[in-house]
């Protein structure tokens, strides 16, 4: 019986932990997610912040904070792309089997912070509407569902008419999506690699968020800079079920999916260029992914 009892334990504490590391996926995301958008919001709607670098360093710290706050939990992945990286290429630290319950919280994580956005910045969304004469829902209300998905090009730099279309493909909008990610994804793999020298410690959230700062500021004009599918589709769902409707989902040209497509192609190959390129070249590994 006394067997049976600890076996009885050592199950409950397994899934507690579980329940535990998707919780922080959750509250990490709604924090990351919650301080993006909310830049974005306070940018478009307010002219609080001025500029492109102060929105993204502004996403930067809050990526920061929201590793901080969530790495003990869950190993802070709060991005789909992150958790498919490391079930492919890190499977002792993160197997498969958490995959989807990691990409569930991650959204979950990402519609709380689009709902949080919709209620404290509504007002401000129905003033900004009415002053330019949008219609939420038609042609052209990209530039107010932009506090809540992403558009390409960026429809507050370049507007939404066709020339401004033209400027970015469905396929380019793909592409540097997934260069972006993959960009991002290897920076974390370098960063938290045991095996590395040069590992910032305690320090390895800021140089994050860094990372995704200098990634907002060089291609936020193509595609606004999602780099993660949670961060879009969730907020993206608040935008539908508010009103904005086939603009928020598909999407024009039918865009909602560059938005996921991109970074879960970009993530991997981003993990597969460290593992396979840069990581043999530490002195005494051997083979990648150990």
């Amino acid at each position: 019986m006394a067997l049976w009892d600890r076996g009885g334990r050592v199950r409950r504490l397994h899934w507690l932990g579980q329940l535990h590391a998707y919780a922080g996926e959750v509250v990490g995301t709604f924090l990351l997610v919650l301080f993006g958008t909310g830049a974005v919001a306070s940018a478009v709607l307010t002219g609080a912040l001025v500029g492109l670098w102060q929105v993204a360093a502004v996403w930067g710290f809050g990526v920061t904070l929201a590793i901080y706050v969530s790495a003990s939990a869950s190993g802070a992945h709060l991005n789909p792309a992150v958790s498919l990286s490391m079930a492919l290429f890190r499977r002792d630290e993160f197997p498969p089997r958490r995959l989807l319950p990691y990409w569930g919280s991650q959204l979950a994580g990402g519609i709380l912070a689009g709902a949080v956005v919709l209620a404290v910045f509504g007002p401000f969304i129905d003033r900004f509407e009415q002053e330019r004469g949008i219609e939420r829902g038609e042609a052209g209300s990209q530039h107010s569902a932009m506090v809540f998905g992403e558009y390409f090009p960026n429809p507050d730099m370049f507007g939404t008419d066709e020339a401004a279309r033209d400027l970015v493909s469905p396929l380019l909008a793909v592409s540097t999506e997934a260069l972006g990610t993959g960009i991002l994804v290897l920076v974390i793999f370098a960063l938290t690699d045991r095996r590395s020298g040069a590992r910032p410690g305690a320090l390895t959230p800021f140089f994050i968020g860094f990372t995704v700062a200098a990634l907002i500021s060089l291609f936020a004009p193509v595609t606004q800079a999602g780099w993660n599918p949670a961060r879009d589709l969730g907020p993206r769902l608040v935008a539908l079920a508010a009103g904005w409707g086939e603009i928020a989902i598909p999407g024009p040209r039918n865009g909602f999916w560059v938005y996921i497509a991109g970074p879960l192609v970009g993530g991997p190959i981003g993990a597969a260029v460290y593992d396979y390129i840069v990581r043999p070249g530490a002195e005494g590994d051997s083979e990648p992914g150990e």
